[in-house]
């Protein structure tokens, strides 16, 4: 690995191409499970909610952590808000799964494709926070408003 000026681990490139893969397949995976499903158009709205409603909290709980530990303010009020909407995001599917009428296999795969999507959501936030902290521009010299980071 190599270090940058700032001290931090550059991230490989095979982690980042890695990261993006669990992240791409495992959001296919589960839309292309969704379009070929025996279910009501409801239930697959659901589902397709609860997969967009996921990635939002879990990338939002990875920045606020991430955020307290860089030393940037975050609310003790949106940082249960994060857990409290990862913890939801994952009941409801939770549940969803349990009582849906499908075969164990296919329960089972959704909730892979679920996880997958999931982790590389949490990844691909984590190599771009890495690649800004070692790249370090002035947030006054950014595109970017420090809301978006």
């Amino acid at each position: 690995m190599k270090r940058s000026f700032h001290g931090l681990a550059k991230t490989s490139p095979a982690f980042i191409a890695a990261s993006w893969a669990a992240l791409l397949l495992g959001s296919a995976a589960y839309l292309v499970g969704l379009w070929n499903a025996q279910m009501l158009l409801n239930e697959k709205g659901d589902y397709f909610t609860l997969l967009l409603f996921g990635l939002f909290a879990s990338v939002s709980l990875q920045k606020s952590v991430r955020d307290r530990a860089d030393g940037i303010p975050v609310t003790g009020l949106y940082y249960a808000i994060c857990w409290f909407s990862l913890i939801v995001a994952l009941v409801l599917l939770t549940i969803g799964l349990i009582n849906a009428t499908l075969l164990l296999s296919e329960k089972g795969f959704y909730a892979i494709a679920y996880a997958l999507s999931l982790f590389g959501a949490v990844a691909v936030q984590k190599n771009t926070r890495d690649a800004m902290k070692i790249t370090h521009t002035p947030r006054s010299a950014r595109s970017v408003s420090p809301a978006l980071d």
